[in-house]
């Protein structure tokens, strides 16, 4: 059971770790990665278990303007056109020009990339339905609900 925060005493060596909800977040977004990532890597994306597969989550569909990628990945420009010219010679992603600004490109998904998109929505509905089965619908139902509270950018309406 989790002690509430007043229960909780400060560790004697600031070096000792407290038990807190971040790190729960953490291990188990890292628990759902890997499960994730190992699926991908099953179904033919050998690539997913690479630093790579990182950028994806960060293309909107319709295409990104490569400019704003290092933000949203908080990476460096040199990390992200590494990782585009990676999956460009993959066959994944396209580059295209912009015909708002001819000086960048739009990143977009090749019918490849699409591919891999579907088979990795087939991926999280499959991890999902384990989450859901271990945890009963109604819990599951609560614990969306508290994700999507907690969610900075969420609408909480």
């Amino acid at each position: 059971m989790v002690k509430s925060l007043d229960d909780i005493e400060l560790p004697e060596k600031p070096t000792e770790l407290i038990d807190h909800v971040g790190f729960r977040i953490w291990r188990l977004a890292w628990a759902w990665k890997s499960e994730f990532d190992a699926a991908m890597v099953a179904r033919g994306h050998g690539w997913f278990a690479e630093a790579r597969a990182n950028l994806l989550p960060h293309l909107d569909r319709g295409g990104t303007v490569q400019s704003l990628l290092p933000a949203r990945m908080g990476v460096t420009k040199q990390a992200v056109q590494q990782f585009v010219d990676e999956l460009v010679d993959d066959g994944i992603l396209e580059r295209r020009a912009n015909p708002a600004d001819r000086r960048s490109n739009i990143i977009g998904f090749t019918r490849k990339g699409q591919k891999v998109l579907a088979d990795a929505n087939v991926v999280k509905i499959a991890i999902q339905k384990r989450y859901q089965a271990r945890l009963g619908r109604d819990r599951f139902a609560m614990l969306l609900q508290c994700l999507e509270i907690l969610d900075p950018e969420g609408d909480h309406a």
